[in-house]
């Protein structure tokens, strides 16, 4: 039993659930491709520093249940404490363990070493150094959205003239990351319009343009209707993986003609139960997939609650209730961007996912936590 705050400032008492022997996949599931966006862990003792074993060790428990990573993602802290070099060395070294695992691995490649003042044909240039990185390390691509883009775009044209650059050289087929404002301000107006209807028909032209280049397209604005009209409109080669971490089960779960791949920051706090969901789908278990899933949806949506772009911090939270890494510090002091009811709930729902693999250790990590930031337990 566990006493836990609130939001309103009462407490309630939790009694712990019994941790659960997850049964782990250690190869690819048959039915899905399924990517977790993985965080990184930061050296308690270091000057704002990755904690690389723990990094990697945490990268190896999501290839024990068929996940491959998303490497080096806005998950990681891309453009808010995870600087190019670091994420060079973190692609390197990831890269090398899934390719020795034979795990499926894709790593971001995006503009943010870029100076603020970059041109369009800078851009390009960011973009064409970060590919050939990912390329050269090993791992397939993700072309990540550029906030120097954004910034820098005037049209519609000038996102087909970037992108068109970059797809006509990638060396295997890439994933193409559309990221929404609610996880990164800096990208309101991406493909050149505010307006959804526009920029999704900007976006489809690329595509279809491009289709022999890309492996998928990752959309991430939330919105199940938008990914449904979507998906149905993409070429028969071109995946969609839902970045929806509030819709995934029934868009993974699909429609009887289509459904969605996954390439997920929730998958990362929930990878076990996800991929207990997935092996129920890989044996035609559509029950057994629904119940599954169900069980991680309060948490992903917690994780991922307004503002969405702080959903980093409870996934590095959990990961350290759950002892995948020795400390709770992020790049950046990020740890400090959620309230303690808003973690401590986190703890609560991640218990009743049965989620968490040693209770007792979470919940003497939580008092010990709560304790520290000055709340009476």
């Amino acid at each position: 039993m566990i006493r836990v705050p609130l939001a309103d400032g009462t407490w309630t008492s939790v009694e712990l659930s019994p941790p659960r022997a997850w049964e782990e996949h250690p190869r690819p599931h048959a039915s899905r491709v399924l990517f977790a966006a993985a965080h990184v862990a930061a050296d308690p003792l270091g000057d704002n520093t990755v904690d690389w074993e723990s990094t990697l060790a945490f990268r190896r428990h999501l290839f024990r249940y068929g996940m491959g990573v998303a490497e080096a993602m806005d998950t990681a802290q891309r453009n808010m404490g995870l600087d190019w070099p670091t994420a060079r060395e973190l692609i390197s070294r990831s890269a090398a363990q899934a390719n020795a695992e034979g795990a499926r691995i894709a790593s971001g490649a995006g503009t943010d070493h870029a100076p603020d003042d970059v041109t369009l044909d800078g851009v390009i240039a960011a973009y064409e150094e970060q590919v050939a990185f990912v390329e050269d390390a090993g791992s397939r691509v993700i072309v990540m959205a550029s906030r120097h883009l954004a910034r820098t775009a005037r049209s519609a044209d000038d996102y087909h003239k970037v992108y068109g650059t970059i797809l006509r050289q990638v060396r295997e087929p890439v994933i193409l990351h559309w990221l929404g404002e609610a996880f990164d301000p800096h990208l309101t107006g991406y493909w050149g319009s505010t307006d959804l209807a526009t920029a999704t028909a900007t976006f489809l032209d690329l595509v279809g343009e491009h289709a022999a280049a890309i492996d998928g397209v990752k959309v991430s604005l939330l919105s199940a209707e938008h990914e449904v009209s979507l998906r149905a409109a993409l070429p028969d080669s071109v995946r969609l993986y839902t970045g929806d971490d509030f819709h995934y089960p029934e868009l993974i779960r699909g429609d009887g003609v289509r459904h969605s791949d996954a390439l997920l920051g929730a998958f990362a706090a929930v990878a076990p139960a996800a991929s207990a969901a997935v092996a129920a789908l890989d044996r035609g278990d559509l029950a057994g997939y629904d119940a599954e899933m169900a069980g991680t949806l309060a948490l992903s949506r917690h994780l991922f609650s307004a503002p969405t772009y702080y959903y980093k911090t409870g996934i590095a939270f959990l990961a350290w209730l759950c002892g995948y890494q020795p400390g709770f510090t992020m790049l950046g002091g990020l740890q400090s961007a959620r309230s303690v009811p808003h973690l401590a709930r986190v703890f609560v729902l991640a218990d009743a996912a049965r989620l968490l693999p040693d209770p007792d250790l979470a919940a003497h990590r939580l008092r010990a936590w709560l304790e520290t930031a000055g709340v009476a337990v």
